[in-house]
């Protein structure tokens, strides 16, 4: 009987426990996957205390994204055998030692990552570019400012705008996030809250200011941005990490500016093809050794509660992977 964490009620993470699940038969067109890792994303902490727009009922098993192995499948799943190594996608229930999926939430696992790898690649980075590509469409020589940039969708941004030939500026909220923002393709890092936001972009952009803005944190950090943009600029709403504030929409009119809502998940369910389209350049560019997921802390299933903290009070630098045990030979 497998394991997983569960959410009877809403509220606190401490609630979260460990509980064993029935196993569930397969149907035609199903397939059972023994995971390895999952991956925390912070939608995932918004779900479990009820504050994010998508509300599944209780009792649930939280987790958007894994990474496992193959153990059984039914009819009408071509292209996938007993051993592959997937990622799993999920809007919620991947937080579990194994998950029963269709074939259409299968991907495969890049060749050169590790498990863990493999359930923080998709979320993050397939946001970093259905903003940059599909939403921004971000050019080469343009400068893209990325806010949050030693969080885990913060990091695939710069990671994914160096690849499409973009000056980055990285603002994080410590040295050690910033010198993994800048081993990551930062052209400049800015400590938050050392100088005014517009004055240094502004200087590192001789008086111009950014591009695109990329921003999962929201609040304050949006009205700064717009004070710093250059004319014609697309700012990015990824997240609201920081809360949710108030805009100066003068500026937006000043500037000729663009504001676009960035949802990658609705995206891909509303149009299948651009979802494919974003899957299949994301693993290009991660078989070529040019993405990879940086994962500043693995810890065991159980320790769920204690691994949502680290994403909920900022202590984390890119991704955070919970491991489950393997099968016993």
């Amino acid at each position: 009987m497998p394991n997983a964490i569960v959410c009877r009620e809403l509220g606190p993470l401490e609630m979260l426990r460990l509980e064993t699940i029935e196993a569930v038969a397969l149907r035609p067109g199903e397939v059972r996957v023994a995971l390895r890792a999952a991956g925390l994303n912070f939608p995932d902490v918004l779900m479990i205390e009820g504050r994010y727009q998508f509300k599944p009922e209780l009792p649930f098993i939280p987790g958007m994204e894994a990474a496992g192995e193959v153990s059984e499948v039914a009819a009408g799943t071509d292209g996938v055998r007993v051993g592959d190594r997937v990622i799993v996608k999920m809007r919620h229930g991947c937080f579990a030692e194994e998950v029963v999926v269709a074939r259409s939430q299968l991907a495969p696992l890049p060749d050169a990552f590790d498990y863990a790898e493999g359930a923080t690649f998709l979320a993050a980075h397939g946001t970093a570019y259905h903003a940059l590509v599909d939403r921004a469409q971000l050019k080469a020589g343009e400068v893209l400012l990325v806010h949050g940039a030693g969080g885990g969708v913060g990091l695939a941004a710069v990671e994914l705008g160096k690849v499409l030939g973009a000056t980055v500026i990285a603002v994080a909220s410590s040295a050690e996030k910033l010198a993994v923002a800048t081993s990551r393709g930062a052209d400049h890092a800015l400590l938050s809250g050392s100088e005014p936001l517009r004055d240094a972009v502004k200087r590192l952009t001789g008086g111009r200011g950014a591009d695109v803005v990329f921003d999962p944190v929201g609040g304050a950090v949006f009205e700064d941005s717009l004070r710093c943009i250059a004319w014609g600029a697309r700012l990015l709403v990824v997240g609201f990490t920081g809360g949710v504030g108030m805009a100066a929409t003068n500026l937006v009119l000043i500037k000729g500016a663009s504001v676009l809502g960035v949802r990658a998940g609705e995206a891909a369910r509303r149009d299948p093809a651009l979802a494919a389209a974003r899957q299949a350049a994301l693993w290009r560019l991660a078989n070529d050794g040019r993405l990879r997921p940086h994962i500043s802390h693995r810890l065991p299933l159980a320790d769920c509660p204690q691994a949502m903290r680290l994403l909920r009070e900022r202590r984390a630098i890119g991704r955070v992977v919970l491991l489950m045990e393997p099968p016993s030979s």
